[in-house]
């Protein structure tokens, strides 16, 4: 597992908590792949994966296990008892980009990143490598899709990466390391709402790249609770008059998102599941707010206003609160092992993975359709055997 934003939060519980469950030390909780309708999937074993990975910061992923600890994120003396397994994936991660006075065009930074990802391959004897993002959200990219354009705020598509990409336009770093990525011949999960393979300059690459690949923005909280109350105002004919709502986090989340083009970005998957299952979407915002103090928390509200027989008119409102960290660590090692899994069957492009993601591509918008869809994939998988 290569993991691009490697020393951050939910990298770093994922590299964690693989090697706690690996060794028994905690059970699997969250992880949908261990659960009985899965039983003979050929998923890779949690002790087969290797991690490395890229990130623009320096601090060891002891440090922040130590950090995330001591914030209720991770158990008590947990950093400690995998310490051999953050020290060995700590040794694998590269410098990320670009970073401020980098002076390498796109072009040259895809060359690196390509180069550290095979280096990887070959050190370990891998039979394969998944990449996946989990860096920070980055602004809306015109032609992807994600989130809505924002004043002042964008990303210039008009040099493709193999043009150098050395001018004022330049593709995002998520799109560099997806490029890399395919590049290196490894699948490819998409765990944010960044551009990463839907960048328009590179997204018919990832069609014809003959590997598999899925996204985009994990779905871990506030919208997990849309894609199943949603379907079920539409089934019981219950017009929705207004769904709004509100998040509070902290964190390097809270920090990122108070850009506008990022939250936008954030917010296009949550507004999309409401659409996808009402047939509209109905009025009403989301709010994001950062609160410092949260740190790797975070609380999400929603109000729903909606008509009921004879014109009466009522309201839902739901509280999630939450370790977002947490929430997605057991997501990402259930994807990656999807994904491993579909490499080694030689399956290739989306695969039906919208079950864990705000703005998956393509197939059902509701939960239960998703997972159903996800016991379709577990049947092929286990048939291709």
């Amino acid at each position: 597992m290569w993991l691009i934003g490697a020393r951050g939060s939910v990298a770093t519980t994922v590299i964690a908590g693989c090697a706690a469950v690996a060794a028994g030390l905690h059970p699997p909780t969250g992880m949908v792949t261990e659960t009985a309708p899965f039983d003979g999937v050929p998923l890779p074993p949690l002790s087969s994966l290797v991690f490395g990975g890229h990130d623009t910061a320096t601090y060891p992923l002891l440090k922040r296990a130590e950090e995330l600890a001591a914030g209720g994120v991770l158990p008590y003396g947990l950093p400690h008892a995998v310490r051999a397994e953050l020290a060995a994936a700590d040794e694998e991660i590269r410098p990320g980009g670009p970073l401020p006075g980098d002076g390498r065009g796109d072009r040259e930074l895809v060359t690196a990143f390509t180069a550290d990802l095979r280096a990887f391959v070959e050190t370990h004897a891998l039979d394969r490598t998944v990449v996946v993002n989990v860096a920070s959200t980055e602004a809306w990219v015109e032609g992807t899709g994600a989130g809505g354009p924002d004043p002042g705020v964008g990303v210039g598509v008009g040099v493709g990466v193999d043009e150098g990409g050395t001018g004022g336009d330049r593709l995002p770093a998520s799109s560099l390391y997806a490029h890399a990525a395919l590049r290196a011949g490894c699948p490819y999960v998409n765990f944010t709402p960044s551009a990463g393979l839907h960048h328009p300059l590179i997204q018919q690459m990832a069609v014809c790249s003959g590997l598999p690949y899925a996204g985009r923005d994990g779905k871990t909280g506030q919208t997990l609770l849309r894609s199943v109350l949603a379907p079920m105002f539409a089934q019981r004919a219950l017009p929705v008059r207004a769904w709004s709502g509100t998040n509070l986090l902290g964190g390097g989340d809270g920090a990122t998102l108070t850009a506008p083009g990022a939250a936008a970005a954030k917010n296009a998957g949550k507004a999309r599941v409401l659409a996808d299952n009402l047939g509209a979407t109905p009025p009403g915002e989301v709010h994001i707010d950062n609160v410092p103090a949260l740190g790797d928390w975070k609380t999400a509200w929603d109000h729903v206003a909606f008509e009921g027989f004879l014109g009466n008119r009522m309201i839902l409102q739901t509280v999630w609160q939450g370790c977002d960290s947490a929430l997605a660590a057991p997501l990402v090692l259930d994807l990656v092992r999807w994904i491993a899994a579909a490499h080694a069957a030689g399956l290739s492009g989306p695969l039906p993975l919208g079950f864990y993601f705000k703005d998956p591509d393509g197939g059902p918008a509701a939960l239960a359709g998703q997972y159903a869809e996800l016991l379709t994939l577990a049947h092929a998988l286990r048939t291709r055997r």
